[in-house]
């Protein structure tokens, strides 16, 4: 059992926004609890806060309210005990695939030769051989997030958090990114908080998905995953998969109405 003191704990999180026209209140009173090697997905409506809460974990935003306790330590800012990866590629484009995964080695102060054998590993277990000298234009985006999801584990964090990593890809792609995103989860056993809109990727690849209501953000309902790991694509098109699906679909179709005022 993993110790509960690596947990990562958010307590009595809420966040106003103090807009030019009146405060906008993004969350309110979110707890929650991510254990120790948990894959977690935060899904929900169009702005109901989701990134926010990704941002405040990541020490990105202050929260207004409440508290980040990680392995017993509050959140105050960025650290190196958290990965972030976006929807948008943060590749530096003057830097190389290898050179990019070992920039928060280099950061560190580690002697050349150690990082480029870690990022050698993490091209290995990305599938980027042959493109470690290739710079970020020459690549597709699903190899760019490939590369900014080895950078993230290069630098050994305890959580990643992903904020719509796979937004900008096609279908397909991002299909096979999910695949990879959960064989790379398997084999490194890192804590993961994915946030996305996508209902099929946040079943498919989490032990559970949080998902929010609508503005404020507030945890609606929680989805424990109950299906066999390792999972493969085929898994979609179970009985169980669509059930999770269902309710999820029903809870988010809900909270989307509330939201345009529809009842």
């Amino acid at each position: 059992m993993a110790h509960a003191n690596r947990n990562l704990v958010i307590s009595n999180i809420t966040k106003v926004f103090q807009g030019s026209a009146k405060p906008v209140q993004a969350l309110d009173n979110i707890n929650l609890t991510i254990r120790d090697k948990e894959f977690v997905s935060i899904l929900g409506a169009s702005g109901c806060g989701k990134s926010t809460l990704l941002r405040i974990i990541g020490g990105l935003e202050t929260p207004t309210t409440g508290s980040v306790l990680l392995e017993g330590k509050k959140v105050t800012n960025p650290g190196a005990d958290r990965g972030m990866v976006f929807q948008s590629y943060t590749l530096f484009p003057w830097l190389s695939v290898k050179k990019n995964i070992e920039f928060g080695l280099k950061q560190k102060g580690m002697a050349q030769k150690e990082r480029g054998k870690i990022a050698d590993e993490y091209i290995h277990l990305v599938g980027l051989e042959g493109f470690e000298h290739a710079y970020p234009k020459e690549l597709s985006g699903g190899m760019k997030q490939r590369v900014a999801i080895a950078r993230a584990l290069a630098n050994d964090p305890e959580v990643i958090l992903l904020d719509e990593p796979f937004g900008a890809l096609d279908m397909q792609t991002r299909s096979l990114m999910q695949e990879l995103l959960l064989k790379v989860w398997q084999q490194t056993q890192k804590t993961v908080v994915l946030v996305t809109h996508d209902i099929d990727e946040a079943i498919f690849m989490s032990d559970r998905v949080i998902i929010m209501k609508s503005r404020p953000g507030q945890v609606k309902e929680i989805l424990d995953i109950d299906m066999p790991r390792p999972r493969d694509y085929r898994v979609k098109t179970s009985e169980i998969f669509l059930k999770y699906k269902a309710r999820a679909v029903e809870l988010i179709r809900d909270e989307t109405l509330k939201e345009m005022n529809v009842i």
